[in-house]
């Protein structure tokens, strides 16, 4: 299955799982919450992954290094400041967030399920990938780094 690694785009890879997890929706039961407590959630888990997802852009641009997930060996620095203090990957945190807020949306318990198989695919096809690239890149300060942050949180 190695040829999916670092192939899909995962803004992509994140639509296709949104556009299952509503698919799924309409097959399995909704959560009985009420409409504020959803719409709080929805609003929660969204702005925190807009947090987390425009921070990790915004460092890599002040960093002047690639923002393109396909090509993770053009990096041209190692970004371990704001954000990249947290986790190690904010962008995938913050999809994973905006996955979690559509299946709030959706009221759908089994959606949360489709959130966290993104999460696995990305770590799996993009995120170990990425950590090949960048310790063949960086080296031991990339190793100190993956020893001082966690992947996700």
């Amino acid at each position: 299955m190695a040829f999916l690694e670092n192939k899909i785009p995962p803004p992509l890879v994140a639509l296709i799982f949104a556009v299952a997890m509503l698919c799924l929706s309409f097959y399995t039961p909704k959560i009985a919450v009420s409409v504020s407590m959803q719409l709080v959630l929805v609003v929660l888990l969204f702005l925190l992954g807009a947090v987390f997802s425009v921070s990790g852009v915004v460092s890599f641009r002040k960093a002047k290094t690639t923002v393109n997930p396909l090509k993770p060996e053009s990096s041209t620095s190692l970004v371990i400041s704001g954000v990249y203090t947290i986790t190690r990957n904010p962008m995938y945190v913050g999809f994973v967030l905006f996955l979690l807020a559509w299946s709030a949306y959706l009221a759908s318990l089994w959606a949360v399920g489709f959130a966290l198989l993104y999460a696995v695919y990305i770590q799996r096809f993009q995120i170990l990938p990425e950590e090949r690239a960048m310790e063949s890149l960086f080296g031991q300060a990339f190793i100190d780094y993956k020893s001082r942050v966690r992947r996700w949180l």
